[in-house]
């Protein structure tokens, strides 16, 4: 191996650490932390998008979103811009890993979708957008968030042989690890107790269940 693969290999080792830490930014862990909460011990105690607006409401729902997404953005982009494609693809994969398991955070993160689709955004816009609709058509008629995100996660692993070859055996690590991290949503969809998503209850509904919601229903 000559010095400029070995200064190559050791630059993407680099880049994988910083975008490993930038996954490690948790919105949602910080936001309870000021309002005096923890979010591991609040809701599902998962820190993701689900449960900060579950928890917290819309407002940290959606800051937490968009943290979590443009993570995933700017880590691909840091990437992209240093080593090209297999910077960007290596740099996708750590930033997911950071958001799933943070060191800062012992390890306990969210699920990792909204990094996920940041990833993918600043790898390939165009197969994250059509990610995007497949998991906007599957929650407003399943009207739950969780089989969304699973089918999102089968779906945009697929579309990435067609779409971004390079990114695929990626792409397949990032959706196993959704899938696993969506174990206990899948027993309860296929068994049909999957709770149905806040937003789509009615009033009356949602207040007799909030609290049932709140152990099982997330991101």
């Amino acid at each position: 191996m000559g010095a400029i693969e070995l200064y190559d290999v050791f630059l993407l080792g680099a880049l994988g650490l910083v975008a490993y830490f930038i996954g490690n930014i948790s919105p949602s862990t910080i936001m309870a932390k000021r309002q005096g909460l923890d979010i591991k011990k609040e809701g599902s105690g998962n820190a993701g998008t689900t449960n900060a607006l579950r928890v917290m409401g819309k407002k940290a729902g959606a800051i937490t979103c968009i943290v979590d997404i443009l993570k995933g953005v700017v880590a691909v982009l840091i990437g992209l811009l240093v080593l090209g494609n297999i910077g960007s693809y290596f740099c996708a994969l750590c930033v997911f890993l950071g958001h799933v398991w943070p060191i800062v955070y012992k390890f306990q993160g969210g699920k990792g979708v909204a990094t996920a689709f940041g990833a993918v955004l600043g790898v390939n816009p165009l197969l994250a957008l059509i990610s995007l609709v497949i998991v906007a058509i599957v929650v407003f008629t399943s009207k739950r968030m969780s089989l969304g995100s699973i089918v999102g996660a089968v779906c945009f692993a697929i579309l990435a042989i067609f779409l971004e070859p390079g990114f695929f055996a990626f792409a397949c690590v990032m959706a196993i690890i959704i899938l696993v991290k969506h174990r206990a949503n899948i027993t309860r969809l296929i068994h049909g107790e999957e709770p149905v998503m806040g937003i789509f209850k009615k009033k009356d509904e949602t207040e007799t269940t909030e609290t049932e919601e709140g152990e099982k229903e997330d991101e």
